[in-house]
C-alpha cells in the first residue's frame, strides 16, 4: 500500500528536519569554524566570524515563504541592499540573548537610511505564536521567514557555501545578493556591525 500524501509530506519535513538542522541545537562554537568543501574560499576569524572576498563569493539558493505575520516574502527581492539573515528560535537562550542587539541595530540602521535590511528565519518553533511573542517581547522591528522544519535553509544555503550550521547563525548577503559573511554564535551589537558595516562600503 502507497503512502498517503498527508504521510509522505510528514516525511519529507522528517528529512528537511535532520538534513538543514543537523545544525547543533544552540550553538556556542566560539571559533566559527567550518569546513566550507566545494572549493569555497573563506577565512574564520578568531572572533568565529568568516569572510569570502568579493570575487570569490556564490549566491544563495531560494530564499522565499511565509512569514510568521503570514506574509510573502523572497529574499531576492532585497537585491541592491545588504541583507542580514539571522536563524532563530524563540527556545534558544543565545538566541534570546541577541535579539536585543539585533533590534537595536536594525533599527538605527533604518533610522539612518542605510542600504540594509534585516530578515530572521525562525526555526524549529512548531507553531507561529512562539515566534511572534518572540518578536513582541524584544521589539523586532523586521520580518522572519516561518521555517520549523529547516526546508528554507536547506534550499536557500548551497553546499560548499557558508551555510548555517548551528542555532543561532547569522548570515550577511552583499549587495549582489552573495553570501559574503557568516557567525555560528549570539552577537552582539559591536560584531554585528563589523560584519555589515564593511559591505555597506563596497562599490
Amino acid at each position: 500500500m502507497s503512502l498517503s500524501r498527508a504521510p509522505r509530506r510528514a516525511l519529507q519535513a522528517a528529512v528537511f528536519l535532520a538534513a538543514a538542522l543537523a545544525l547543533t541545537a544552540c550553538s556556542s562554537d566560539s571559533n566559527g569554524k567550518s569546513g566550507g568543501g566545494g572549493g569555497t574560499n573563506f577565512v574564520t576569524s578568531s572572533g568565529g566570524i568568516s569572510t569570502v572576498a568579493k570575487g570569490e563569493r556564490t549566491p544563495t539558493g531560494t530564499l522565499a515563504g511565509k512569514t510568521l505575520e503570514g506574509k510573502r516574502l523572497d529574499v531576492a527581492d532585497l537585491k541592491g541592499k545588504v541583507v542580514v539573515l539571522n536563524v532563530w528560535g524563540s527556545w534558544c537562550a543565545p538566541c534570546r540573548g541577541e535579539a536585543p542587539h539585533f533590534a537595536k541595530a536594525a533599527k538605527e540602521m533604518k533610522s539612518k537610511g542605510a542600504d540594509v535590511e534585516f530578515v530572521g528565519i525562525n526555526t524549529r518553533d512548531g507553531v507561529t505564536s512562539k515566534g511572534l511573542a518572540f518578536e513582541e517581547e524584544f521589539g523586532i522591528p523586521y520580518p522572519s521567514l516561518f521555517d520549523p522544519y529547516g526546508k528554507i535553509i536547506l534550499e536557500g544555503f548551497p553546499k560548499g557555501t557558508l551555510n548555517p550550521q548551528g542555532i543561532p547563525t547569522t548570515i550577511i548577503l552583499d549587495k549582489e545578493g552573495k553570501i559574503a559573511a557568516r557567525s555560528l554564535m549570539g552577537l552582539d551589537e559591536t560584531k554585528l556591525r563589523s560584519m555589515i558595516d564593511p559591505l555597506l562600503a563596497e562599490k
